[in-house]
């Protein structure tokens, strides 16, 4: 992909994102019903709705280019991949979603040779966007009210000082992430639902998110790749840079961070 055709890309991704925000507000507002799926993870027809939405806008954006979305995958339609494939999360945050909680977000992520190079981040009840293109090494945010997106700013990672600030999740914080940050100094610790860690990280409001817990790839890459263009960078447990396009899209575990090198989160994964 050129540069031209990047940034009309990215401008698509973000107005895709923008119009399942809407939708699913529009669910979220209403009594929605919640159902199990066989992970026994919650599913929503904000969701499907979410899902439904991105799945046409990128068919016209970038025809041919295969996508791995979650619900499709589960729902058993798992395509095949290529060196370049997008990476849908139309709803992460299920469970802030049906807790009435404002951290869900939509994920898009382009992942091109094992790595995300394209990613939206957009929480909409929070009305907080961001974007990324990690080859142009352009990153910013954007705040998305009723009159539309205002300006965007670009964002940085923060060199951290002896004491850290530390993202965790509100869902799914273990042991394992308690033993991983013992040898850390941390002056705080702030619970945040959805790929919006990453996003806090990229923005120098945060030095580290550890995640010793399972996800897929789905939840991490949009995430990632606003990370990375923001000069942070994530990793697997072995401590090398975590890629994508893994046997059914899983990650064991990772670390993200800003600019240092934290030790790896493999001996502590739960």
């Amino acid at each position: 992909m050129g540069e031209l055709d990047r940034k009309a890309l990215l401008e698509g991704l973000v107005e895709a994102s923008q119009e399942a925000g809407r939708a699913i507000l529009a669910i979220y507002s209403s009594d929605f019903a919640v159902s199990v799926k066989s992970d026994t993870s919650p599913v929503t027809e904000a969701d499907t709705a979410a899902e439904a939405i991105l799945l046409r806008a990128l068919a016209k954006l970038a025809p041919g280019v295969v996508v791995v979305a979650e619900e499709e995958c589960a729902a058993g339609r798992i395509p095949d991949v290529a060196e370049a494939f997008f990476l849908v999360d139309p709803l992460d945050g299920t469970k802030e979603f049906v807790l009435r909680r404002g951290d869900f977000t939509v994920n898009v992520a382009l992942v091109e040779h094992g790595r995300p190079t394209l990613g939206v981040v957009y929480a909409p009840a929070r009305g907080a966007m961001y974007a990324a293109d990690v080859a142009a090494g352009v990153a910013w945010a954007s705040e998305v009210g009723p009159q539309g997106e205002g300006a965007r700013r670009p964002i940085r990672v923060r060199q951290p000082g002896e004491r850290l600030v530390v993202v965790a999740s509100k869902s799914h914080s273990t042991p394992g992430t308690d033993a991983y940050l013992a040898d850390f100094q941390v002056e705080t610790r702030v619970s945040v639902g959805s790929s919006l860690k990453f996003c806090l990280v990229a923005a120098g409001e945060a030095d580290l998110y550890p995640r010793p817990s399972p996800t897929c790839e789905w939840d991490t890459a949009a995430g990632h790749a606003v990370l990375s263009a923001a000069g942070g960078a994530v990793f697997g447990p072995d401590g090398a840079p975590l890629t994508y396009g893994k046997p059914n899209f899983f990650n064991p575990g990772f670390v993200a961070c800003g600019p240092f090198d934290p030790k790896p989160i493999g001996p502590f994964i739960d």
